[in-house]
């Protein structure tokens, strides 16, 4: 089998400016080229609501002093803020072999893959992208495909306020209760998390990319 060419690199942005950090993703997707490595940015954002492009604005019940973000990722409202970690996924989808639903699956078994080295069962649901524990949501996804490559990504609750997400139907969903890591007794730093998963995902992209090259 044809050891993969580009294994994705992990950039540890720290906390991020939401604004900021999207044009950046935008731009390194418009620049890219063929043999451009494919990144994995670990950040968090301070509070921020943020509206993809089929949201809805019954959704956003209260922002109150919160700003409301319009982006250019699927799917409906979420919040972002301190103590959640956020994992963008810079991918060439075409040299990955992978289509939107492969990526999404794949991303969703990262997250799983993670809880379940924690000792926490989790789980997805059809038609409700994202990771659940129990009837809970702890991780969400929301991706962007340009000319085969994406942008955007993952949110995984770790140790954040979770009160915003009273103020919108998260996802698009009333009432969906969500949950954080340390509510189900994994107390561990944001940065080692966002490390442990950045490798659970390159590892299952690794041997995407190699299925794909040739075996």
């Amino acid at each position: 089998m044809t050891k993969p060419s580009n294994p994705a690199e992990v950039i540890n942005l720290g906390r991020s400016e939401y604004r900021v950090t999207w044009d950046a993703m935008r731009d390194f997707t418009h620049q890219r080229q063929s043999q451009t490595p494919d990144q994995l940015w670990l950040t968090e954002h301070p509070p921020v609501f943020t509206q993809g492009l089929n949201g809805r604005a019954e959704h956003v019940l209260d922002s109150g002093d919160i700003p409301l973000v319009q982006v250019d990722r699927g799917g409906q409202v979420t919040y972002h803020g301190p103590g959640q970690l956020i994992i963008y996924c810079l991918l060439d989808l075409n040299r990955l072999g992978l289509g939107v639903k492969g990526l999404v699956a794949l991303i969703e078994q990262a997250i799983i893959d993670l809880l379940k080295g924690y000792g926490i069962v989790a789980h997805t649901r059809v038609g409700a992208p994202g990771v659940y524990v129990e009837q809970a949501k702890i991780a969400a996804l929301g991706l962007r495909i340009r000319k085969g490559c994406c942008y955007h990504g993952l949110s995984l609750n770790v140790d954040m306020e979770l009160e915003p997400f009273s103020r919108i139907d998260p996802c698009g969903y009333r009432d969906l209760a969500v949950t954080r890591l340390c509510d189900l007794g994994v107390n561990v730093g944001i940065e080692q998390v966002g490390c442990a998963l950045a490798d659970i995902i390159k590892g299952l992209l690794s041997e995407k990319e190699s299925g794909s090259t040739g075996r």
